[in-house]
């Protein structure tokens, strides 16, 4: 299934897509679950897909609805850096043993379709093309062999950064959390549709150019790896999001640097998820 968060006639729901409709899954669950973490937290995947099956006539149509980030609420969004070789390489920097991590808040978060926004504070917004995973299972001190049980799926994610905030000390938080600069969509592809270990093709676009571009195979630390090593000091929750690493090609490391600036369109694609695509706007 493809499942989103969404705002419909102003009110916030959550579905699944179907060509070009949605099925209100809000509306079949009811109290039972009111936004999509909480179906992912009681366990009603399984029957989601069941009701997703049967609707004769999916509705309201995709372009009438307002999308969310895939979930709006998460308890942790827990960001993985410096996970692949060639990104690295370009900082740089030394590959570690254990995965280096920083956090995200919610608020920093946007929609598929939805302007990144470039703060007055800087001109150097730069692109992190990403896969995020989102926990299904919660768990703590979770095993490697054990960590594909505890995915409800994945998503495309931009963990769009103000460099030189994020540069200015040892900690990146600052430059890692400003409004609206974070993209996460367009939905949500449960884990039964992508194998466990499957190979996927992540590519970053800036106005049409190719800027990033790897496979997963290429993670220093597998996305088990994320899963257990994150697990082992914090209790993953469902709805939990994990995002697991940008490759080389970052536009702070080119020469000269490309900044993200108001009227660009960067586009996140993996292959076995979509196309999140956000446009660029001052604020």
């Amino acid at each position: 299934m493809k499942l989103i968060s969404y705002q419909h006639d102003g009110t916030d729901s959550y579905g699944a897509v179907v060509g070009d409709r949605v099925v209100d899954l809000r509306r079949a669950f009811g109290e039972r679950a009111a936004d999509l973490k909480a179906l992912i937290a009681a366990g009603l995947l399984g029957e989601a897909a069941r009701v997703v099956a049967a609707a004769a006539e999916p509705e309201p149509k995709l372009d009438e609805v307002r999308l969310l980030p895939v979930i709006p609420n998460p308890g942790k969004i827990v960001c993985v850096g410096l996970n692949y070789g060639e990104h690295v390489r370009e900082t740089g920097r030394e590959i570690t043993e254990q995965p280096t991590l920083f956090l995200r808040v919610a608020e920093s978060q946007l929609a598929h379709g939805e302007d990144i926004v470039l703060p007055p504070e800087s001109t150097k917004l730069d692109y992190e093309g990403e896969i995020a995973v989102v926990i299904g299972k919660a768990g703590r001190r979770i095993a490697e062999q054990d960590a594909w049980d505890h995915i409800a799926g994945y998503a495309c994610y931009n963990d769009g950064s103000i460099r030189d905030w994020q540069s200015a000390t040892p900690q990146w938080t600052a430059g890692k959390n400003f409004w609206r600069t974070g993209g996460f969509g367009p939905w949500l592809v449960t884990r039964d549709e992508i194998r466990d270990g499957q190979v996927m093709t992540l590519v970053t676009r800036l106005n049409g150019q190719e800027m990033q571009r790897t496979t997963t195979d290429k993670l220093i630390h597998s996305i088990p790896r994320q899963i257990a090593h994150i697990s082992a000091f914090t209790p993953l929750a469902a709805g939990d999001v994990i995002v697991t690493g940008t490759p080389g090609g970052v536009g702070a490391k080119r020469t000269p640097p490309v900044w993200m600036k108001p009227g660009d369109i960067v586009e996140i694609e993996v292959d076995a998820i979509g196309i999140l695509r956000n446009g660029i706007r001052a604020e």
